[in-house]
């Protein structure tokens, strides 16, 4: 099945926020937010601003009927600024005026005067200074002290990675209107309606029934709209509380990549052992990670980087260690694979470092340490379905490795001006919200009198096509035409308490809480057919529209059985809730299974570098990945492809820059580059890897989001060894993303 979206997207038919018809008497709202990273506001002058014609009201943290508290994890960030600043671009009050020029002219009279403090901006300095989010946490396996004394061979080393911004199409945008007796309808671009439900309750001061939060879909999200898509609708429902007149605010690109938060930062450091015979013995991490200033996601975030921090090796003796560390930047939030990346580019890097003090391939330890079955990880879990070592054959036969290698090699030693580069990137990510309480899904399905059907999740459709895989769940057990299913869009008066659309975990959720609805109504319609055929329930099927009895296709259709059931006063409306079993983790021991399963694969990138010029083209991206058994295999192979450019750019070309004042310099789309057809893989390839699929998985097919985007981790090393072929000198740095300017400094260092 194609995705339900693709024909209204390609027209421009698709509905979002700001394409909505709003009510005549609807205002603009527009955020002032801080010029300064950190700071005491010792005044701030509205007068001008408000006395403007047009301008309806300006609305600070004192029209607060509710808490000024938007903090989900921790309760550390103002909706408004109080008496300090502590980010460049903290929202400071909210303009609402006729129309969105008249605001922004407002915004420019505002005057504001604030004693500027110290600006702490890398992680760095912030350990250095004791600035942290909370305390750090740290995950143990065997022992690394004394591992370490019997190692052959022991190496340490530093690494960074930069953050990256999200850039969705759609910027952050709402549009909030009153209804009667109080009540407020938002209509967010979030990826987590409960939780712009839920905290702009507690900021209205009123109770979560009073609100509906409403999802058409994203224009993507990427993380970046699953907790900071919140605050922008708290604030047009203030707005809307007050004035009960409807207000809509459409973040302009430019304010949109000053006041988000990014992928986090990390400076990391790392020690890793290993024997002669190449086993890696002991890993020793310290993680580093820029949380900005507040909370906001970062100590999940760091949670995750945790977990993954051995990739998909099996090492008997680990110690990492994350701090979460505060500083005067946007709080920098969740970001497709949530940390993972972070944690996988440094365990790459002290192989990648291994290897060249030891003098060779670093394939040769990857390969070698690989997961095997009833392996344990250094949160306790047990390695079960292990795919690392079966997808790493695969694609070393399926694309010739050993011939690829020889052939990077023979061009190396024939051509001086450009070299080429290969390496291999291995990945396992866990599939599962690492805070178990989340979960959970529930869906409600309606059977109308004419045979259609309504599906309601708590899944949000962001470009992913989880709305496509909802309605072939429901097609498939209700044996039915695709075209009699809708699916609704997400909402919280239909389905409450949604953890949001993110982990990967969307489709496997929400998808077998449709699965658990439509087999119950199956199980009803069942007992109406055997009725009217006099035949056993057991021998009823539903299938191409109409009932089967043992595999033989009756006259008796869908319809039929629909009309019948009316007549019998059957329910045909299900509501079903889904928890993800067996999966627990104990955060006082840092231990449990919190994973439903693993995802596995392995990519092969090849890449041609100009070392005159320090540019390089990607010529190849070979993959094996672990889908289960996919159900729906283009759509699939459509989220490796995305992810891998989306790693890919956070790993060669994606900068994002502060000055030392905390102002970001990336700031538009002419100083911050993202990946575009020029600079896209040559050519990709994406094989799918022949397993069993795993029953925790919807219809066995594994979740696909975030996993892939590691695979881009593994282009960062093809440079590498392309430098390396060309400098002899080169000492081999781990600063991503290593972006042409890094790479021409790198080919001619002494």
């Amino acid at each position: 099945m194609k995705n339900i979206d693709s024909y209204t997207h390609l027209r421009g038919e698709s509905l979002f926020v700001d394409d909505m018809m709003i009510r005549q008497d609807a205002l603009f709202g527009l955020c002032f937010d801080s010029p300064k990273a950190h700071g005491k506001i010792t005044k701030v002058d509205y007068s001008k601003a408000a006395a403007l014609e047009g301008v309806e009201r300006i609305f600070t943290y004192k029209d607060i009927l509710g808490e000024n508290q938007i903090g989900g994890i921790i309760p550390d960030e103002p909706l408004w600024a109080e008496d300090e600043v502590h980010f460049w671009g903290q929202p400071i009050a909210f303009i609402v005026a006729t129309s969105e020029a008249i605001a922004k002219k407002a915004r420019a009279l505002i005057e504001i005067e604030i004693e500027e403090l110290h600006v702490i901006t890398t992680a760095k300095e912030a350990k250095e200074k004791g600035s942290f989010i909370n305390a750090p946490r740290s995950f143990n396996l065997g022992n690394t002290s004394d591992t370490f004394k019997n190692c052959d061979y022991v190496f340490e080393g530093e690494t960074f990675s930069n953050g990256q911004e999200h850039l969705y199409l759609e910027t952050q945008g709402c549009y909030v209107e009153p209804k009667e007796n109080g009540n407020i309808k938002i209509t967010s671009s979030t990826q987590g309606p409960t939780q712009v439900q839920k905290t702009a309750a507690k900021v209205l001061g009123i109770p979560m029934h009073r609100i509906e939060v409403d999802v058409i879909r994203l224009g993507g999200g990427f993380g970046g709209k699953e907790d900071q898509a919140t605050p922008w609708a708290v604030m047009a429902a203030v707005a809307v509380q007050h004035l009960n007149k409807p207000v809509k605010y459409m973040l302009n690109r430019h304010d949109d990549l000053r006041m988000t938060g990014k992928r986090h930062p990390y400076s990391s450091f790392f020690k890793i052992g290993l024997t002669k015979d190449l086993k890696i013995q002991g890993f020793e991490v310290e993680f580093l990670q820029n949380s900005g200033a507040a909370a906001d996601l970062s100590p999940a975030i760091a949670e995750r980087t945790l977990f993954h921090a051995t990739n998909s090796y099996f090492i008997p003796n680990v110690k990492t260690t994350v701090y979460s560390c505060k500083t005067n930047l946007p709080p920098n939030t969740a970001f497709r694979g949530f940390g993972g990346p972070q944690g996988m580019f440094v365990i790459e890097s002290a192989i990648a470092a291994a290897a060249d003090n030891m003098g060779i391939d670093k394939a040769t330890i990857q390969e070698a340490n690989l997961l095997v079955e009833n392996d344990e990880f250094s949160y306790g879990q047990i390695a079960t379905e292990v795919q690392a070592t079966k997808a790493w054959e695969t694609a070393k036969e399926k694309f010739n490795l050993e011939a690829l290698q020889k052939e990077v090699s023979d061009y190396n030693t024939q051509n001086y001006q450009t070299k080429k580069g290969i390496s291999v990137m291995p990945i396992a990510f866990g599939i599962s919200f690492t805070n178990t309480p989340m979960n959970h899904a529930r869906a409600l399905i309606h059977i109308y009198q004419d045979g259609s059907v309504g599906v309601s999740t708590g899944a949000v459709e962001m470009g992913q096509s989880v709305n496509t895989k909802m309605l072939q769940v429901a097609q498939d057990i209700l044996g039915i035409s695709a075209d009699l299913v809708k699916l609704e869009s997400t909402n919280t008066t239909r389905v409450a308490n949604t953890s949001p659309s993110a982990a990967s975990s969307t489709a496997d959720l929400n998808g077998k809480a449709v699965e658990m609805a439509c087999n119950n109504l199956i199980k009803r319609l069942q007992k109406v057919a055997s009725t009217l055929l006099s035949k056993n329930i057991e021998s009823i099927t539903f299938q191409e529209g109409a009932v089967f009895i043992d595999g033989y296709k009756t006259a008796l259709t869908w319809e039929a059985v629909i009309a019948q059931a009316m007549l019998e006063r059957v329910a045909l409306t299900e509501n079903a809730h889904y928890a993800t079993p067996i999966i627990h983790f104990d955060k006082t021991k840092e231990k449990g299974h919190p994973f439903a399963y693993h995802v596995y694969g392995t990519a092969i990138t090849t890449i041609t570098l100009d070392c005159l010029r320090g540019t390089y083209e990607i010529d190849a991206v070979d993959i094996v990945h672990d889908f289960g058994k996919s159900m729906n295999l283009g759509i699939d192979i459509g989220q490796v492809e995305g992810a891998l450019a989306q790693g890919i750019g956070w790993m060669t070309m994606e900068e994002i820059a502060y000055d030392t004042d905390g102002r970001l310099l990336s700031n538009a789309l002419s100083t911050y580059k993202v990946p575009d057809v020029f600079s896209a893989a040559k050519k990709v390839a994406v094989v799918p890897l022949e397993t069993e699929g795993n029953p925790m998985a919807i219809k066995k097919s594994k979740a696909v989001g975030e996993p892939p985007l590691m695979y881009g981790i593994g282009s960062y090393f093809a440079i590498q060894h392309a430098v390396k072929a060309f400098n002899k000198n080169h000492k081999l740095q781990f600063n991503a993303p290593f972006t042409p300017e890094k790479v021409l400094m790198s080919l001619y260092e002494k």
